[in-house]
């Protein structure tokens, strides 16, 4: 039975009716260009076959039944006034779209006397087969979903990037990380056998082909990560810091690391530590926390170059050149920004040697999650047992390897 008729049966068995609409969005994986979305940089990134399925029907009590379809549980909060709870906190992230399409809903309604669509209950469910902690933005692909199936429901017409940064704010405010736009924008504007080639800046998404004979393999290690930890948040307000300092010693306009040249980065690495790096009177210099800042702040200002120079790669054909930047951004991640782990690196050593790998890097937030590998589409099957078995024989534990396909984005799949 697939994703969607299993949560037909289910919303059935539990509301005692079918839905009113349901809506798709995928999970996405990110190629090259990590932590750069919220530096305004570049990112390449594909949605991928793998994604949440949400449906939802009518209530008139203005009373939200929600309910995770893979564990059967439900919530029931106020529609008009979602509440973020420690308790089952995956709500948070439906509250928190539901919240965002409340207040276009109120902002409409100035313009509307007779709409008080913010008013009323819906029950809903949400499905999925994106393995959670897999740093495949499970969160982002429920996020879309949501909103496209509620929105829908409530009648509201809202343009993709306006939906994205609705689940963006779901994120900030109701589940505590301060992510960037690229899970939700990935998700919402991917396309059939193509990246997606973001700019963070001026908000902008164009499609880059991936040429025919390479695919692209999924390693999920299982190790699980936690962004609301802290460790995205530090990593963030690290970068923020870091373009602060930028902008005090640069001859040019800097409002974040997008503006940096890694040259730049070069000169001026060893001399941060004689300033705050960031440029507050108030804040004491530390040598340490300001070499910190720099060595976290090196590694969006090297992906953002990357991204550039493999977007020219595809351009080109150059798969060959494309894989090394994937292997170099690893690195990066590794040394500079230290949000990789063992098991993602043991991954990345054993890609290197296995013949006909080109390129393999994390994806995502990092801290855990998943690997992913690029290899020509007649190498894949040899590739896959290879490092399932370098994996197991390192960490005496299976590792989930799979083929994904780059992905069409997020839609309503049906509406009654």
């Amino acid at each position: 039975m697939d994703i969607k008729t299993a949560l037909l049966s289910k919303f059935q068995a539990l509301y005692g009716r079918a839905p009113e609409v349901v809506a798709y969005a995928p999970g996405r994986v990110e190629i090259l260009g990590n932590h750069t979305d919220y530096n305004e940089g570049y990112v390449l990134s594909a949605a991928i076959n793998l994604g949440t399925y949400f449906a939802v029907a009518p209530r008139t009590d203005g009373v939200t039944r929600l309910t995770a379809g893979d564990v059967m549980e439900t919530v029931e909060y106020d529609t008009a006034h979602p509440v973020a709870t420690k308790e089952h906190s995956w709500s948070n992230y439906v509250k928190g779209v539901q919240a965002g399409l409340n207040e276009e809903c109120l902002r409409r309604k100035s313009h509307d006397t007779d709409r008080n669509v913010c008013a009323t209950g819906v029950d809903a469910m949400f499905l999925g087969n994106i393995p959670l902690g897999s740093g495949l933005s499970s969160s982002a692909a429920l996020e879309v979903s949501a909103g496209l199936a509620l929105s829908r429901h409530f009648g509201l017409e809202i343009a993709p990037l306006a939906m994205a940064k609705i689940a963006q704010q779901a994120e900030h405010r109701f589940a505590g990380v301060k992510c960037g736009l690229m899970d939700q924008m990935t998700s919402l504007f991917g396309k059939r056998d193509a990246m997606v080639w973001s700019d963070f800046r001026h908000l902008t998404a164009q499609t880059v082909p991936v040429p025919r004979d390479i695919c692209f393999l999924l390693c999920n290690t299982k190790a699980r990560h936690a962004l609301v930890d802290g460790a995205y948040n530090e990593r963030r307000e690290a970068c923020e810091r870091a373009a602060r300092y930028f902008a005090s010693v640069l001859d040019h306009p800097v409002t974040a690391l997008r503006d940096v040249r890694w040259r730049e980065w070069e000169a001026h690495k060893e001399g941060s530590t004689d300033i705050p790096v960031c440029a507050q009177d108030t804040e004491r210099t530390d040598r340490n926390v300001c070499a910190t800042f720099m060595r976290r702040a090196a590694h969006p200002i090297g992906e953002n170059e990357r991204v550039l120079e493999g977007v020219e790669c595809l351009k080109h054909g150059d798969v060959a050149g494309f894989g090394k930047l994937m292997f170099a951004s690893h690195e990066s991640s590794r040394v500079y920004f230290e949000n990789s782990c063992p098991e993602l690196d043991a991954l990345v050593d054993a890609a290197k040697t296995i013949p006909g790998v080109l390129g393999a890097r994390l994806t995502g937030g990092g801290f855990g999650g998943s690997v992913v590998v690029m290899v020509p589409v007649r190498n894949a099957e040899s590739v896959s047992a290879a490092l399932g078995h370098a994996y197991e024989s390192r960490f005496a534990t299976p590792c989930d390897v799979r083929a994904v396909v780059c992905s069409e984005g997020a839609e309503v799949t049906s509406d009654q």
